[in-house]
């Protein structure tokens, strides 16, 4: 008892004098030690003494004496957290400096058993794996004993944490910190099969964190609090998702980068035929395409060894340069937006700019030709099987470079990943393995790859399978509530695709259908609309063919005018047939209207047509038809010298009579955007058109009808689309 009373009043005595005189107090502890040379409190006050004046070597020696002396003192272990955590943080900060510099001073072996002895002090998983790397990081030596242990027990810590996505803490630690000092240490001794299964789990991971969903991290942001409060496990895990994953400096630089190099350490491990390193996408697939081609003369081992090596490669390919193009034309779906940010969507559609060409090639594309079957019975086989017997054959895709800079970039990507998926479905084995991982990885809920394997399958001409694959599109994202929507346009993409995969089916009622859904959720650009010819680079015409594709920007500027085409298309070729059909060849009058004078030559045709039967009836021609070249032509037919052709284009002939007393220029309210009633009696006997007051009545309409010929186009032809909606669709029935 008096030994520590002697022993507190000489630690008081030196802390005493430790401002006034410190080497004084420095004296009075080394007498204290020297008389009582195991007492851990005149040590521990030597050492703060020293810590405090931040005397890194002499505060290194007296805690090494402490870490020898003293293993069991609670206040040793509490200054080796303090350094531990030091040596793990990146700050740079004086505090940290010092801290890493007084655990420098340490004997290497010391150093060692430290961080051992720390690690088995902690008792939550991710503090102790910490703790294991820094060891691990210090002394690669160490790895070989402990490198594969400790990513085994991050793996199964991920499994009994029981997370919902591979991009949590524990697989970050394993896959970017644990996994390259294993596989890059030549005395770790790993067999192919966990090398396979450690790629594959990589290969989650950084695929999974490039196409994170950021709306989706903050909306997991926004309901951690909500977490269960018995699972503070997972409230932990989630916190570290959050700020681990998304903090800038805590992102992970070139994730591709580092995913292709672990993939090239296993090749090496794994014995592949790697013939040279540091290769990219292209190059990389090419070598798989060559190894294809005799992959199936190795025995047994060899062939599952090079299988692995085309599915991996290949399969890495596919989906970098997928997720490349995706986040290209949708970049909301991995960039954070905001309403000031320009993050225009692109899809892609069949061309349509030959729409105004020759309607007997038209008609002549979608003839469902016959052949014979085996047992002498005929067979349709439509378009979408003539295109799925040629998809192997290039098809050219359109893209304005103004409105996607980057558009060569963006279809290379599309070319490697569509590629790469052929390759993987070239043969049964790799097509199975390939399948398997994908099952694994639940790839079928991937929003992204839906969105591209629709877009690879329409450039395919599969369009049956499109459309059940853009089914699946829209489930999906009815599922996924997170999905950034840019507006209403993009909500529609889906409609879009589905009408122009209907028309390539000659669906053209469906097309139709699609085609109004979608513009009744569209609001008409104000603005001028610029000539599709100006917008897009024409292509030579020996290289152009008739199943070019484009890319448009998900914009009404532009989406507008390609569902006009379409439903233009579809009139088309109902319109000239043989069968008179005055009611398809007005809407194809008012839609012509769209990128004039490109549809001039057609006009023209449908003029002729209309010569021919002496006669037209379109009741709504006043409503929707402003172009003063069209009404000149069509004032020009009941003349004497036009053929004084008979032309029903008056809505009602009493609402004319009773409103002619407006002045000249000022079209009556009645004619305006009034839904047409010639599916009433569209074959009624009429003899309005030979009496006099009825032409003065046509004159009046068609000169208060020039005044109308400064109206914007397409907010009349949006117009046309939401008011004659049923009627366009009974014309096609």
């Amino acid at each position: 008892m008096a030994a520590q009373i002697d022993c507190e009043f000489l630690v008081k005595k030196a802390r005493d004098l430790v401002t006034e005189d410190p080497w004084a107090a420095k004296a009075w502890l080394i007498t204290a030690r020297t008389l009582y040379p195991t007492d851990f409190g005149i040590q521990y006050e030597m050492y703060t003494i020293e810590r405090n004046a931040e005397r890194t070597a002499s505060a290194g020696r007296l805690l090494y004496d402490m870490f020898v002396n003293f293993p069991d003192q609670p206040m040793v272990w509490r200054e080796i957290s303090v350094i531990t955590a030091a040596l793990r943080n990146d700050a740079q900060d004086k505090q940290t400096q010092f801290l890493r510099g007084l655990f420098e001073t340490l004997p290497g072996r010391i150093q060692c058993e430290m961080l051992l002895k720390a690690t088995e002090q902690c008792f939550n998983t991710l503090e102790r794996a910490e703790m294991l790397l820094l060891l691990l990081r210090r002394f690669p030596e160490s790895v070989v004993q402990h490198g594969v242990s400790l990513g085994e027990t991050l793996l199964e810590a991920e499994n009994l944490d029981d997370q919902d996505s591979p991009v949590n803490c524990f697989r970050k630690l394993f896959v970017c910190d644990v996994l390259p000092l294993i596989i890059n240490n030549p005395d770790v001794r790993l067999p192919a099969n966990l090398l396979y299964q450690y790629l594959h789990k990589a290969a989650e991971f950084y695929i999974g964190y490039v196409t994170r969903s950021l709306s989706l991290e903050s909306q997991h942001q926004g309901s951690q609090d909500t977490t269960d409060i018995k699972s503070p496990t997972k409230r932990s895990t989630q916190k570290y998702i959050i700020e681990g994953l998304t903090e800038k400096s805590s992102l992970i630089v070139e994730p591709w980068d580092r995913l292709f190099e672990i993939l090239s350490i296993v090749a090496m491990r794994c014995e592949w035929q790697m013939d040279k390193a540091n290769r990219n996408c292209s190059e990389i697939l090419h070598r798989m395409k060559d190894l294809c081609r005799y992959i199936n003369s190795f025995d047994d081992e060899g062939h599952r060894k090079y299988k692995h090596q085309v599915v991996y490669s290949a399969m890495l390919v596919f989906f970098k340069n997928a997720f490349q193009y995706v986040g290209s034309i949708q970049p909301s779906l991995f960039q954070a937006s905001s309403p000031s940010s320009n993050l225009v969507p692109f899809i892609l559609l069949d061309d349509l700019s030959n729409i105004y060409g020759d309607v007997d090639s038209d008609r002549s594309k979608h003839i469902h030709k016959r052949r014979k079957l085996g047992d002498g019975r005929e067979k349709t086989l439509s378009s979408d099987d003539e295109e799925c017997s040629g998809k192997g054959r290039n098809r050219h895709i359109v893209v304005n470079k103004i409105e996607l800079p980057n558009s060569i970039d963006v279809l290379e990507s599309f070319k490697v990943a569509r590629e790469s998926w052929e390759l993987l479905h070239s043969q049964e084995a790799l097509e199975k393995e390939f399948t398997r991982i994908c099952m694994s990885w639940k790839t079928e809920t991937w929003l992204w790859l839906r969105i591209f394997i629709t877009d690879m399958i329409i450039y395919q001409g599969q369009y049956r399978k499109a459309i059940n694959s853009l089914h699946q599109l829209g489930a999906l994202q009815g599922a996924q509530q997170h999905v950034v929507i840019q507006g209403a346009l993009e909500q529609q993409r889906a409609f879009i695709q589905m009408a122009a995969c209907h028309f390539a089916l000659g669906e053209y009622r469906m097309t139709c259908d699609k085609v109004l859904d979608v513009m009744c959720s569209v609001i008409p650009c104000t603005q001028d609309v610029v000539k599709v010819q100006e917008e897009i680079p024409k292509v030579k015409p020996r290289f152009r063919k008739a199943s070019d594709l484009k890319l448009l920007p998900c914009t009404s500027k532009a989406m507008m005018p390609y569902c006009l085409q379409l439903m233009l298309a579809c009139f088309k070729l109902r319109a000239f047939t043989d069968i008179r059909d005055d009611l398809a060849l007005g809407h194809v009058i008012v839609l012509l209207q769209l990128d004039w004078p490109r549809g001039e030559n057609l006009f023209l045709k449908a003029i002729d047509k209309i010569c021919q039967q002496g006669s037209f009836q379109y009741e709504n021609f006043f409503n929707y038809v402003t172009n003063i070249d069209m009404l000149e032509e069509f004032a020009y037919l009941r003349t004497t010298e036009g053929g004084k052709i008979h032309l029903e284009l008056l809505p009602n002939q009493g609402i004319l009579i009773k409103n002619s007393s407006p002045p000249l220029g000022v079209l009556p309210q009645e004619f305006k955007l009034q839904p047409s009633s010639q599916t009433a009696d569209r074959h009624h006997t009429v003899t309005r058109g030979i009496t006099k007051g009825v032409k003065e009545d046509f004159r009046l309409a068609m000169e208060r009808q020039v005044s109308r010929c400064g109206e914007n186009l397409m907010v009349v032809l949006h117009r046309f689309c939401i008011n004659e909606k049923i009627i366009l669709l009974q014309t096609l029935m």
